[in-house]
């Protein structure tokens, strides 16, 4: 598909540089699989779910991914920023460096006390570090000597501070690794949470650790064209059986964030029959993709010319998904990683 179909116009002052507070009072849109849309606050959520049905969440923890150092040549250094990508064991990590021209292999780094050398340059500012710390050591010292890594078009507005440090982060976070936050998950609280127990309504949890594949422009012509960059996903047994229970007695599932959704299809069958999943998933779903196993999504609002808005408009169709973002910009919604929500009905 031309990717020029996915593009639309945001006013700036509509991309959200604060969450909401407290994080339950985000404002809801609705939208129905016939178009029709109402509009609602976070804490309404339990209205649209009832007994039986399953929220499945993403709990994986960010990270202080962003790192700011010194590049060590020959005597010389040079400032440098990296972003933490993808760890490719317990010393190694992918990184995204800028500028990039500055790296080349057998470069030393330093980042306060921690230390890294280059091991090669990739394409598009990407690189791989070895660091002189592994495992937990190195763990301790990224927490220690990083930063909340917040999305390009907030940080280019403003600087992290101790507030991002638990608004970017959900309730439920547990399991360290993501270089962005499964942001849909942030508008929860523990009143919503109880709100939604109370009414019947199971919570099951599978982890993505979010990379940048998720976020980065698609920057070709065609759809067919665009590559995902693989992150790693997990659904483990239990949470499998305790989902296709739930489909069995006639619930369903409703996926908090598009991570969640992307690792509950990549481990559902062609039949629809949920499966244990434990690997790298680049799943990249556009219209056309005949969805196995979610009923719902509660998701934010996307960038234009987005894989994420692209996979909202497979699963509700592309004009259902234009007529509600324009309404959205209309109504004055706020945009992004601490925008408001959307709630997606289809049809079953």
């Amino acid at each position: 598909m031309d990717v020029g179909l996915f593009d639309f116009e945001l006013p700036e002052a509509q991309i959200a540089l604060r969450p909401a507070s407290p994080r339950d009072s985000a404002r809801l849109m609705v939208v129905e699989a016939d178009g029709s849309i109402s509009h609602r606050i976070m804490r309404d959520l339990p209205d649209y779910l009832r007994a039986g049905d399953a929220l499945l969440v993403n709990d994986t923890k960010v990270i202080a991914a962003r790192l700011h150092g010194q590049r060590l040549r020959a005597g010389l250094s040079a400032k440098i920023e990296i972003l933490l990508h993808r760890r490719l064991a317990e010393d190694r990590y992918s990184v995204l460096a800028r500028p990039a021209r500055k790296l080349a292999a057998g470069d030393r780094l330093r980042f306060g006390n921690l230390e890294a050398q280059v091991i090669g340059r990739g394409e598009n500012g990407e690189a791989e570090l070895r660091f002189a710390a592994a495992g937990a050591a190195l763990d301790e010292a990224i927490a220690a000597f990083g930063e909340m890594p917040l999305p390009p078009y907030i940080a280019g507005k403003r600087k992290p501070d101790a507030r991002d440090l638990s608004d970017y982060q959900t309730t439920f976070a547990r399991e360290k690794g993501s270089v962005a936050a499964p942001t849909a998950g942030l508008h929860f609280t523990p009143d919503l949470f109880a709100a939604l127990a109370q009414k019947g309504v199971s919570r099951e949890t599978v982890t993505l650790h979010v990379g940048l594949g998720t976020f980065l422009p698609v920057t070709v012509a065609d759809t067919k064209q665009h590559r995902m960059h693989a992150e790693r996903a997990v659904l483990d047994a239990a949470t499998a059986t305790q989902l296709n229970a739930v489909r069995f007695r006639g619930g369903r599932i409703a996926c908090v964030g598009t991570t969640s959704l992307r690792t509950l299809e990549s481990a559902a069958d062609a039949e629809g029959e949920i499966r244990p999943f434990d690997g790298e998933t680049d799943i990249f779903i556009t219209p056309g993709y005949r969805f196995r196993a979610v009923d719902m999504l509660l998701t934010n609002f996307h960038l234009p010319r987005s894989t994420l808005f692209m996979l909202v408009s497979a699963l509700m169709g592309l004009e259902v998904m234009k007529k509600a973002y324009a309404q959205a910009i209309a109504r004055g919604y706020r945009f992004y990683s601490y925008g408001d929500a959307c709630l997606l009905r289809p049809r079953r």
